[in-house]
Formats: C-alpha cells, structure tokens, sequence
C-alpha cells in the first residue's frame, strides 16, 4: 500500500484524468499525443504505486470502479489547484501578459459579446482573450480552458456558475424596420398569416401568451439563434428571440419588438458563467467576471429605455 506521497508518480496524474474521462486507452493516447504503450504503462505504474487497481477493463473500453471514480475527483481537484497556483505565481513574478482561454455559443459570441470585445480590450490590455465557439460542452480542464459559457439549470460537478440575470431568459418578438412598419397596429391574430421564423413550440408558447389560437407553420427552424436575428435583419419573417441576443439589434434599429408581450421558454435555458473553483480568485477571470456584469448592466439599461 501506498505509505508516503513521495511514492506517488505525479507525472502519471494527468494521463489517469484522461484515460478516466475518455474511457479509452487509445483515445486518451492520441489526445495526449503519446503511444498506446506508453499511457497503459504510466496507469499501471500508478495502480502499482497506489497498491490498488483504478479501471475495469471491457473490450477497448476502461470503467472506473469504485476507488478509480473517488480517485478522479480528488485528482481533478489537485489538478485544478495546481493550474491556479501556476497562474497566481505567474501573476506575483510580474508577468503582467496573461491569456484567458473562454468557451462560448456561437450566438452569445456574434451577437453580444464580439461587438463589446472593443471595450474589454481598453479596459484589460493585458490579457489576452482566447475565444472559442462551440455548440458541445467542452471539457474545461482537458481542452485546456478557463471558463465557459453553458445553457441549464446545472449543476455541473466540479465547476462553479454564476447564472447570468433573468434577462437572458426573456424571449420577445421581433421583426425588420419594414415588416415591423408594414404591421403596425395589427393584433397578434395577424402574426399568424406572416412567415414565422422558429421553433413551433416556442411560437405556440408565445400565441398563447397573446390569446391568440391558430395553427402554426414555421417556415424555417435553425439550431443557432445567430442565424435566426440575421433571417429576420433580412426580412425572411418574424421570430420569438431572446431579448439578450437581439438588444444591439434593437438599440441600433436594425430590428423592431412587435409586441409588449414577453415570455419565457422552458426549452430558452438560461445563460451561465461556469470555471473551476480554484480560478474563482485569479485576476484574468475575476476581470471577466465582473466585466460580464457591468456590460449585461449596460444591455439591460439600454433594453429599458
């Protein structure tokens, strides 16, 4: 048995957290960019180590059993700690340069967080903001970011979120300045007629809400709501969006609220800040953080008005 952490082969740590993620010697060999051999040998190093086995094997598969799945969590932790500590000592030698690696949607990214990309470079020269887009969940800690950005209810197990204000859950109609002038003073009865933009369930949410009844035909879905506010910049018809995403839009004309009404959509989920625990300290991701809250303060304020 294991009587001394001088005995522990920390270099192995890493390779166990990825072969315990994946669940596959050799996916875990190619995203470690190391040989097939080479991983099985460190994991049975370790287990060697520890005096105890981590993984049942099946097929190509490896489960963890019970200490293997205890293990992982204290390992992920360590490891974590260990990634914040490297960004805290680089912070107190002076390396003023530091990046910040964020996982986003790509309809949070274009249409709210690239156009105020400007404002957070004037305010924080000194980090380098890494963004990249993704509908899949990334895994913070194998693909090597800080944050991310997630739509739920959570939680999500190791990783700590701030949920981002109720805003980000409100979904109202909208249309081009030209549809919007063609329609105006309509009731919500003659929506029905105009090409509508979305998911049917949403639009039957939002009908309802308006005391409308009628069948619905959607003629287009998307699975971005990107694309979605674009069709409707382009006059390809009306749509029920987050009030969020759609707030530049609105203050600039570029789109039009046909209608007071405002809903909220158990499939709309709501927008969440999630990171490590251990990085809730570290200057980059506060910076971020309280960023985030003052520009969604900014949105809200002009969405008032």
């Amino acid at each position: 048995m294991l009587t001394s952490m001088t005995r522990l082969p920390l270099n192995t740590l890493p390779v166990f957290r990825t072969v315990a993620e994946m669940q596959n010697l050799r996916a875990a060999a190619d995203t470690l960019h190391l040989t097939h051999s080479a991983v099985s040998q460190q994991i049975r190093l370790l287990e060697t180590r520890l005096g105890y086995a981590l993984f049942e094997r099946r097929g190509r598969r490896v489960v963890l059993n019970g200490a293997g799945a205890a293990f992982l969590r204290s390992v992920q932790a360590a490891l974590a700690e260990l990634e914040a500590g490297v960004q805290t000592a680089a912070a107190a030698a002076g390396i003023t340069s530091q990046r910040l690696r964020i996982s986003v949607l790509p309809s949070f990214a274009q249409r709210w967080l690239l156009p105020r990309m400007a404002r957070w470079r004037a305010r924080h020269p000194e980090v380098s903001l890494e963004i990249e887009t993704s509908q899949h969940v990334a895994d913070l800690q194998r693909e090597g970011f800080q944050a991310a950005l997630r739509q739920g209810h959570g939680p999500w197990p190791g990783l700590e979120a701030e949920r981002l204000f109720d805003l980000s859950m409100a979904m109202i109609l909208v249309a081009c300045p030209a549809t919007a002038s063609r329609l105006a003073g309509a009731a919500p009865q003659a929506y029905l007629n105009e090409p509508l933009l979305g998911e049917t369930g949403l639009w039957e949410h939002w009908f309802t809400a308006a005391g409308v009844r009628g069948k619905v035909a959607p003629v287009a879905v998307f699975n971005d709501a990107g694309l979605l506010l674009s069709a409707v910049e382009h006059g390809l018809g009306l749509a029920v969006v987050r009030e969020l995403l759609a707030a530049d839009a609105l203050e600039e004309g570029r789109l039009v609220k046909l209608s007071p009404i405002t809903v909220e959509y158990d499939s709309a989920r709501a927008y969440h800040l999630v990171y490590p625990p251990a990085l809730r300290d570290w200057p980059p991701l506060a910076a971020l953080r309280a960023w985030i809250r003052e520009e969604l303060e900014r949105s809200r304020a002009a969405l008032r008005q």
